[in-house]
Order: structure tokens, then sequence, then C-alpha cells
């Protein structure tokens, strides 16, 4: 599943009219185009304000980045989503609010079983898309980084997650054995322009997203066009 990363109603309704028939909200181009910081610059009620705009424009599924939840309760973070028409969400393991730390393995399946508790209260089976950062952070020692991130990953998918996140560029072979070890469907960066579309489903991968690299795509293309007019 191809779930183009979008940021506005403009850019939500150009994916979806170009055939898509789901999306992801990212909160790095959010933010880029507010004119905040990613990393928590903007509040959660910014995000949602946004995600309200984009679901009023597009009559698609869309998950929403949350980044590391910020700050917020699991009932408040699931009631904003339903109410801006989100039914989906990505949660990280980078508390951005305390200096970056990492969740704990514990800490990060209990925030992801929170949330899960959450929606099922709330009457809606909203999609959970659990992401660590111990990759694309470069966390501890490589030697066991990978053995880290799945025992992670392993305790998120056993506290409800749906599809899973090992964020970072990785090279076929790490893709192979993260689809082969992990429970549920994992999910890839891709850059769009570059990446070939055929190259993620034989390895494994079952849910692919764009993160920031649409927008940056995007911003390349608009320097291209309008520098000659300078």
């Amino acid at each position: 599943m191809v779930l183009p990363t979008v940021w506005d109603a403009w850019s939500a309704k150009v994916v979806v009219d170009a055939g898509f028939a789901a999306l992801t909200v990212g909160s790095h181009p959010v933010a880029d185009s507010v004119g905040k910081p990613d990393g928590e610059g903007m509040s959660y009620d910014d995000l949602m304000t946004r995600v309200a705009q984009i679901t009023a424009a597009v009559d698609v599924p869309i998950s929403v980045d949350i980044e590391s939840g910020y700050g917020e309760s699991a009932s408040r973070l699931i009631g904003g989503l339903l109410s801006a028409g989100a039914v989906g969400l990505n949660i990280e393991d980078t508390v951005h609010s305390e200096g970056g730390r990492i969740r704990s393995d514990e800490d990060h399946a209990a925030l992801v079983g929170e949330l899960r508790k959450a929606a099922d209260a709330a009457g809606v089976h909203v999609v959970i898309n659990a992401r660590t950062d111990l990759f694309l952070r470069q966390v501890g020692d490589e030697s066991d980084r990978f053995d880290r991130a799945v025992h992670k990953l392993k305790l998120a998918a056993a506290a409800g997650a749906d599809s899973l996140y090992p964020v970072g560029r990785h090279d076929d072979d790490t893709y192979r054995r993260l689809a082969e070890e992990l429970p549920l469907p994992i999910n890839a960066i891709a850059l769009p322009g570059q990446d070939d579309p055929a190259r993620f489903g034989p390895l494994g991968v079952g849910r692919i997203s764009f993160g920031p690299f649409l927008q940056a795509a995007l911003t390349e293309h608009i320097t291209a066009l309008v520098t000659p007019w300078r």
C-alpha cells in the first residue's frame, strides 16, 4: 500500500486526483507549511487544524504523523484525530519535548497499547503505525541495533499496532530481514522521483510513505521553475 505524504488540502487533492485511495499527513511537511520547526515545534491543535482542512477537501482514509504525541494523553490524541476525520496515526519513540530522548521498549509499547484502548473505547479501529528511530538516529551500537529494533517493534505489535516502521533508508537485505522477523507489515520511506516503485514489494514491505521527500522534490521543481524569472 502506497500512502503519499501530504501537508495541506491542495497537496491532498492533487494526490487523490492522481488516483490514490489513502494518504498520510506528515508532521515535517505540515510544520514547514505553517512556518514552524519539525519535532513538535507546532502544537497538536495546529496539526489537527490542518488535518481537518485536508479531510474536508478529500474523501479518502487519512493517517496522521502525530510525532511522539505532543505530551497529550492517548484519549486526547485519539479524540482529536477522530474529530478531525482521520482514521490512522504514526507514533514515534523520540520524545521531542524531553530533549529528544528515546522511549524505552516498554514505554513505547505501553503508549501503543493506550492508543489502542482509547480507539477501541471510541468504537473505531484506528490504524496504528508504530515507529522506531533507532536506525534513523543510529542509537547505540550498530552491532545489535537491528536486533534491538526488532525487539522494540515486536513489543509494539503485541500492544496493538497494525504496522511497524523502522524508519530510515535500508538496503534490500535489511528490508528482507525485517519483513521476515517482524509479525506485521513494515512501513518503508520512499523517495518519489528516485526510487523504483517496484522495488519494495518483493522485499516484503507492506506499506510505503514519503515522509518529507515529496514536498522536498516539489521544492526543487518550484525552484527550477522560478529561478529564471529572478
